[in-house]
Parts: C-alpha cells; sequence; structure tokens
C-alpha cells in the first residue's frame, strides 16, 4: 500500500475580545512583540434540557513588528479584535525546575474592530454623516 502524505495545515481565524491590556515588548535584537489575551464565546442549545448556554474560551495572542507597535498603541482591555494567525507550542522550565508548556497563537494578521475606541456602540454625535458619492442614475451604470 502506498504511504499518503497529509499537507500541512495550521491556519485560524478567531474572533473576540481583549481582557485585559496589552503588553509591548521588545527583543534584544529590537523586534515588537505584542502579547494579549482574547475571550471568545461560543453559545449553544443543550439537547438535554433544551436551555441555551455560553462557554468561554480564553486563547494567548502574540503579534510581532511593525504590526504589534502600530495594534499596540490603541488596544485596550475590551477592544474587538479579529485575529488571523497559527498555533504554536512552547516549553520552557520554570524557576522551580518543573517543565511547562503552552499553545499559543501567532497572529500574523490582527485587527480592531472598534472603531470609536469606547468599546461600546458609539453615540449619535459620533457618527459620521454619510452622504452619498453616487446618485441612483450613476449606480445603474455599474457593470457588476
Amino acid at each position: 500500500m502506498a504511504e499518503i502524505r497529509l499537507g500541512y495545515l495550521n491556519s485560524l481565524c478567531i474572533l473576540g475580545r481583549v481582557t485585559m491590556d496589552p503588553d509591548l515588548r521588545y527583543t534584544p535584537k529590537g523586534t515588537a512583540v505584542l502579547g494579549f489575551r482574547i475571550a471568545c464565546n461560543r453559545r449553544y442549545k443543550d439537547r438535554t434540557t433544551d436551555e441555551w448556554k455560553d462557554d468561554t474560551y480564553y486563547f494567548t495572542v502574540n503579534a510581532w513588528g511593525q504590526q504589534a507597535e502600530r495594534i499596540g498603541e490603541t488596544m485596550k482591555k475590551g477592544s474587538a479584535v479579529l485575529v488571523e494567525g497559527e498555533l504554536r507550542s512552547r516549553s520552557w522550565e520554570a524557576q522551580d525546575g518543573t517543565k511547562r508548556s503552552a499553545i499559543e497563537i501567532y497572529g500574523r494578521r490582527v485587527q480592531l474592530l472598534d472603531k470609536f475606541g469606547g468599546g461600546g456602540a458609539p453615540s449619535e454625535e459620533e457618527l459620521p454623516e454619510v452622504t452619498p458619492d453616487a446618485s441612483a442614475d450613476q449606480l445603474d451604470d455599474i457593470p457588476f
């Protein structure tokens, strides 16, 4: 029987809220690293009791480089974020000699979803006034 080769795929997309203010650090070579934790909810209906239930999951995310510096300036506790990246594991020995390990998200792309900084819905005063750029007649001419 021929050996089956499986491809490599480690990709995820996760949406959540930041659980504490992020920690921006720099490596000895000067590369920025932004560490933060996000919480994601899962709402489901329990089949046995027919009740709606919520589960919350927490993930540690690390973003690197210019993205880390840019996002670290505006991200705060409660910010809504979309993280695209991959899972990575690491191991280390703690000061007491025990071996530790963690699975974290390496954030290749982190996007803040809050437009108005407060984390909640914008007030009427914060909303920009929207005026259409094109008339209805001009929109009919668009070929798609």
